[in-house]
């Protein structure tokens, strides 16, 4: 746990105008525009270690993608020989991979705890905080009164209830997301339970990194609530690299007979199976951590999923409480929690000056997915628009028919796009291969300009022949499929 010494002899007051739950995305409240306002920030740290700045920095999107990159290249011999080239890989230095990623995070981390505690108007608090009511907070032995509060306290690895995960010494064999990432030493068989997001990239970055990895869902595909052409695409290739155990439940663990744990499984017909593994990472999402709070003392309910409720301003149910992030979102990403934070900064500051308070959009938030391949959404999938009795149309464009796919010599990525019949918006995109995150970003930025198809196909140049062309051309399908519909007469 970090240590946080009180930088200023004059002790620091225990009413305040503004405090923070939370060191993720609540930090960027923090900056010279309320310089005038004492601020308390509360924070628990991430991970057994308690570690400050949030999952994102910590344990999450960063360290994580920084490891996939590494990953990846396990691999380049399989890419190369596509296109006649011969490479070897000659594997994953862990432990300094490790040193790289963690040495830069950390140094992030005490530099920003660093940073606020130098501030004369800032203390910051670690431990648990506690509502005792709707304007004060215990943490450990000090309460905090606040004229304004936010919520920003995140989300932690949801953890399974079945026999053998409650058993202390098993434990040790049992990582998350929050741990995973800071293993000593690689384990030889690794096995994965979940089958979404978390899943399909720490199965990446594990296979790349050596492990024989072993991924066990309850369903299927993997990333079942992605379109089912991307996640059809994304199980075949996690297929051709790791052993897929789709639509088995786990029923136990228990102590190997050779060291390690042996997982119980049954599927749908009620058939057993057991796998043995020297590490078991469990991806089986995330809980809000507004249920740690003790809200209902500040009269807040949270919903039935364990989410704090707010309006379209990011405030809850007690006006001068926000929320923002995990622990109001049912979509856990980071650049949205980021977003949502600015509009509370923002609105705080409107309420303030007397001016009014601006509403969130969040229509077209976009998600991106850093395994091998790549993915990106955003928008609606056809089972929710079929669900939704909404009319459209889709239209996939494979990577290899366009130039730079030749030149990859790709195989088995696409563009995905779902539209109106007429072709006139954009309704969805999916995308999944090399550079698909950064390839939907003008999709995204369609969308939330309410951009006609003709005019974002035709309009702009696009590079020949770079693989932008892809997004290009799927634009253009959509254009065909709608004009080649038969009109319907009265």
């Amino acid at each position: 746990m970090m240590a946080v010494m009180e930088s200023h002899a004059r002790p620091r007051p225990d009413h305040v105008d503004l405090c923070i739950i939370g060191s993720g995305s609540g930090l960027s409240l923090i900056d010279d525009d309320i310089d005038d306002w004492q601020i308390a920030l509360l924070d628990n740290g991430v991970g057994p270690t308690q570690i400050f700045g949030g999952t994102c920095l910590n344990a999450g999107c960063i360290p994580s993608k920084m490891l996939a990159k590494p990953a990846g290249f396990s691999l380049a011999p399989e890419q190369a020989r596509l296109i006649n080239a011969d490479v070897k890989f000659l594997g994953v230095d862990h432990k300094a991979a490790q040193a790289r990623v963690f040495g830069r995070t950390d140094e992030v981390a005490e530099s920003g705890l660093s940073g606020l505690t130098g501030r004369k108007n800032v203390q910051v608090l670690i431990g648990r905080a506690i509502f005792v009511d709707q304007h004060t907070i215990r943490v450990g032995g000090r309460q905090i009164t606040a004229d304004r509060i936010v919520l920003a306290a995140g989300s932690r690895p949801r953890m399974p209830e079945v026999p053998g995960f409650d058993d202390p010494y098993l434990q040790a064999f049992v990582y998350t997301s929050d741990t995973i990432m800071r293993i000593e030493e690689l384990p030889k068989r690794l096995v994965i339970l979940g089958g979404g997001v978390e899943a399909v990239e720490f199965g990446h970055i594990y296979a790349g990194m050596g492990c024989h990895v072993s991924i066990i869902t309850r369903s299927e595909p993997l990333l079942r609530h992605h379109d089912q052409e991307i996640a059809v695409r994304v199980t075949d290739a996690m297929a051709a690299r790791m052993v897929l155990r789709l639509n088995q439940q786990v029923t136990g663990m228990e102590p190997g007979d050779s060291g390690g744990v042996v997982l119980s499984t049954q599927d749908a017909t009620g058939i057993e199976y057991s796998y043995e593994a020297d590490a078991v990472l469990v991806c089986l999402g995330r809980i809000p951590n507004g249920d740690q709070l003790r809200l209902e003392r500040a009269g807040i309910d949270i919903d039935p999923l364990g989410f704090v409720p707010t309006d379209e301003y990011q405030r809850t149910a007690v006006p001068h409480i926000w929320a923002l992030g995990d622990v109001c979102s049912p979509v856990m990403l980071k650049h949205l929690a980021n977003r949502q934070a600015r509009l509370v900064k923002q609105n705080l500051l409107a309420e303030r000056d007397g001016r009014q308070l601006q509403a969130k959009d969040e229509r077209f938030v976009p998600q991106g997915i850093f395994g091998e391949p790549e993915v990106a959404t955003v928008g609606l999938t056809e089972a929710e628009l079929d669900a939704a009795g909404i009319d459209h149309i889709s239209y996939v464009h494979e990577y290899a028919w366009v130039a730079y796919g030749w030149a990859l010599n790709d195989k088995g990525h696409c563009v995905k796009l779902i539209s109106d019949p007429a072709a006139e918006r954009l309704l969805g995109a999916h995308l999944i291969g090399p550079q698909a995150t950064t390839l939907i970003q003008p999709l995204v930025q369609a969308m939330t300009f309410g951009q006609r198809i003709e005019e974002i196909a035709r309009a702009p140049y696009w590079i020949h022949p770079a693989l932008t062309e892809v997004v290009e051309n799927a634009l253009l399908g959509l254009l065909r499929l709608a004009a080649e519909k038969p009109t319907e007469r009265p």
